[in-house]
């Protein structure tokens, strides 16, 4: 009888620890941010600070769209070459040395180029029934051998003033970057909370089965999904390729498991049905300064190596959570 009630006393933890993620992450970020101060206060620089923002801006746009693939109970690990392609067919579209168009032409073709591809993953994957990991598997592959073929083997160097100015540019003194990510943040947490496809996502990859003995267009809604995760991909390329002043074939390269980390990280469960996007948010700003604090942290060389150790030991820590929880709801 003690035993039982100290598991559902450990389960109940469980369950607030996970609904209490985002303040967890929260709490965590702000921690690590005074013990590094204190060790090396140049840290807290204005400049810097800009820095690690910009630098999480992409990540967070395309993690808003991971997160409700997640919650769907799908995965698309296609995103990162996805940007590479986005990022060369950008680049050879707004090139005096390749198709020479307007930027602006350049920023539509590529919003409506990621829309397609994130389409494409959404069509074999709600209307053949092909699995997501498979999907966006080949997906990654193949984009990767794309990007590969827009290269040609070489860099693109002449990136014309008005694509720059969607990396570099900045309005009221924030970059165009931090603008674009808050736009998205906001639409996406009115998407998951104020309208009817938000809520069939969830009731989707929570309950797949009852969704569909209700009647729930999951196929349509699954596709849509995609779509737009393939939509925010597009446009995280756009205002974080132009901040570079080459475009080579390597942009996007391990892209995709950032961003996995990031939204596993932030609270929303692999097997789906669970998201919480303020976690997210946190998750990605945490994920993203890792090697930044490490650097700071003077550890020379060694910071890369220690970065991907400690975002695979926070991703390997909330899966085990994740499972944990769901073994206790289950008994």
């Amino acid at each position: 009888m003690k035993d039982g009630f100290q598991g559902l006393r450990l389960g109940k933890w469980m369950l607030g620890l996970l609904k209490q993620r985002a303040a967890g992450l929260f709490c965590f970020t702000f921690l690590a941010l005074g013990l590094v101060s204190l060790i090396n206060p140049a840290f807290l620089a204005w400049g810097n600070l800009r820095d690690i923002a910009v630098q999480a801006a992409p990540v967070c746009i395309i993690s808003c769209g991971l997160m409700l693939v997640l919650v769907l109970g799908e995965i698309d690990i296609s995103v990162g070459s996805m940007m590479g392609v986005l990022a060369a067919s950008m680049g050879a579209m707004v090139s005096a040395t390749r198709w020479g168009l307007s930027p602006w032409i350049a920023v539509i073709l590529t919003l409506i180029l990621g829309t397609l591809m994130g389409a494409l993953n959404g069509w074999l994957i709600a209307y053949l029934r092909v699995p997501s990991i498979m999907v966006t598997l080949g997906m990654l592959t193949a984009l990767r051998g794309v990007t590969e073929v827009i290269m040609g083997g070489t860099w693109i160097t002449d990136l014309p003033p008005g694509i720059r100015y969607l990396g570099t540019g900045s309005w009221m003194g924030l970059p165009i970057c931090l603008w674009v990510c808050a736009g998205v943040i906001v639409l996406s947490t009115w998407l998951i909370h104020r309208t009817p496809l938000g809520r069939r996502i969830f009731a989707i990859g929570s309950q797949p089965r009852a969704a569909h003995l209700a009647g729930l267009p999951i196929q349509r809604v699954k596709f849509l999904v995609f779509a737009w995760t393939g939509f925010l991909t597009a446009l995280a390329t756009l205002v974080s390729v132009p901040q570079l002043s080459v475009v080579d074939s390597g942009i996007g390269v391990g892209m995709e498991l950032l961003v996995v980390t990031c939204v596993v990280v932030g609270g929303t469960s692999v097997n789906g049905g669970t998201g919480h996007l303020s976690g997210v948010v946190f998750a990605v700003l945490l994920m993203t300064m890792i090697s930044t604090l490490l650097i700071f942290m003077k550890l020379g060389e060694n910071a890369t190596y220690w970065s991907r150790a400690i975002q695979g030991l926070f991703i390997l820590g909330a899966i085990l959570l994740d499972h944990l929880v769901r073994s206790k709801k289950s008994s």
